[in-house]
C-alpha cells in the first residue's frame, strides 16, 4: 500500500459487482435515489459481515471488494460508527462518488464471495 492511500472495503451484491466489472474494476456505480450515502468500510471483517449477513439474504450472493483511496480525498470525509467500534465506515454523500472514484488508486479487487446455500 502507498502511504498516501488508505485501504478500504465495500460489501456489494451481484448487481453492483457487475457494474463495477463494467467499469474495468475501476469505479463504483452511482447511488440510487433511495441511497443518500455511499459507505466504504474501514475493516475487512465488517465488510465480510455485511456481505454474508445482509447481501446474501437480499440477493443470493455477497462479495467483499478491497481498494485503495487517496488519503487527501478521505481527509474531507468523516468516519461514522454504525452500531459499534468495529463497525466503522466513511460516509460519502451520494453526489460525491464520481470524485471518490477518481480518488481510487489502482483496481477494485474482490477478496471474498458468499452465496446462499442450496436449499435456503
Amino acid at each position: 500500500m502507498n502511504p498516501e492511500t488508505v485501504t478500504l472495503w465495500r460489501p456489494v451484491g451481484p448487481k453492483e459487482l457487475e457494474l463495477i466489472r463494467q467499469s474495468g474494476m475501476r469505479a463504483f456505480p452511482p447511488r440510487l435515489p433511495e441511497q443518500p450515502i455511499f459507505y466504504p468500510v474501514v475493516t475487512e471483517d465488517y465488510a465480510i459481515k455485511i456481505a454474508r449477513d445482509w447481501n446474501v439474504p437480499a440477493s443470493g450472493a455477497g462479495f467483499v471488494t478491497r481498494f485503495n483511496v487517496r488519503s487527501d480525498f478521505l481527509a474531507r470525509s468523516r468516519i461514522e460508527e454504525a452500531g459499534g467500534r468495529t463497525h466503522r465506515e466513511y460516509w460519502i454523500p451520494a453526489e460525491d462518488p464520481p470524485a471518490f472514484n477518481a480518488a481510487i488508486v489502482g483496481e477494485i479487487e474482490v477478496t471474498a464471495e458468499f452465496r446462499r446455500e442450496v436449499g435456503d
